[in-house]
């Protein structure tokens, strides 16, 4: 499996490396006021790859801060309880629903 994934790998590598030789011609990106820019159709494609990637990422990034600060609180109530000998509830709660994306 591992050959395999390395495979993949490679292929895909090398079908981008052929897409960014074959795309080496200059274009004109146009910004107000007359003014522009003239870069390689490859830079271009992977700038604004980036610049999406990493939108992508900051979007996420709230729910995971959120995410994190429930589990922080539920550890405390969780080791408040231990600590005052209280039994932790895990009865009364309702059952987890199967998790579909895992």
């Amino acid at each position: 499996m591992r050959y395999l994934t390395w495979i993949v790998r490679l292929f895909l590598f090398l079908v981008l490396l052929l897409f960014a030789l074959k795309n080496t011609l200059p274009v004109r990106l146009h910004f107000f006021f007359d003014t522009g820019w003239d870069v390689p159709l490859v830079v271009l494609l992977l700038g604004f790859f980036a610049a999406g990637a990493v939108l992508g990422v900051m979007a996420c990034m709230g729910g995971l801060f959120r995410q994190r600060r429930s589990i922080r609180a539920l550890k405390r109530e969780l080791e408040a309880r231990s600590s005052a000998g209280q039994p932790a509830a895990a009865a009364s709660l309702p059952p987890m629903p199967p998790d579909p994306g895992l």
